[in-house]
């Protein structure tokens, strides 16, 4: 009985991370769209700088590795005061709370988008 009840409390933790982590994930791929006003100077970055080294030339695949471009280096921007966080509170492992500011930093850095700045 003990056993089926901390499972079903594992489920619910499980299940709120999850929703977090499609959020993070969710508002780190707007934040990598052509709409985005981080998008121009990160393809002129992507053309003449990564695009040589890797032999791309296509401009749709230009266009694609821009937006992930954007994308992954919000995710990993966004993810350093969790990290600081989780540090700092000698956490081992993420919960609510640091997935929430991971959040909120991902938000953050997502509003140019969003909004049309």
């Amino acid at each position: 009985m003990n056993q089926t009840t901390n499972d079903g409390d594992d489920r619910d933790r499980l299940v709120r991370q999850d929703g977090l982590l499609v959020g993070i994930a969710g508002f780190s791929l707007l934040s990598g769209m052509h709409f985005s006003p981080y998008f121009d100077p990160a393809f002129i970055l992507v053309k003449f700088l990564l695009a040589p080294a890797f032999f791309v030339s296509s401009p749709i695949l230009l266009f694609y590795f821009t937006s992930l471009f954007i994308a992954v280096s919000c995710l990993i921007l966004a993810g350093v005061p969790a990290a600081i966080y989780e540090r700092a509170t000698g956490r081992r492992n993420s919960d609510a709370v640091s997935l929430g500011i991971w959040l909120a930093g991902v938000i953050i850095l997502a509003l140019p988008a969003v909004t049309g700045f």
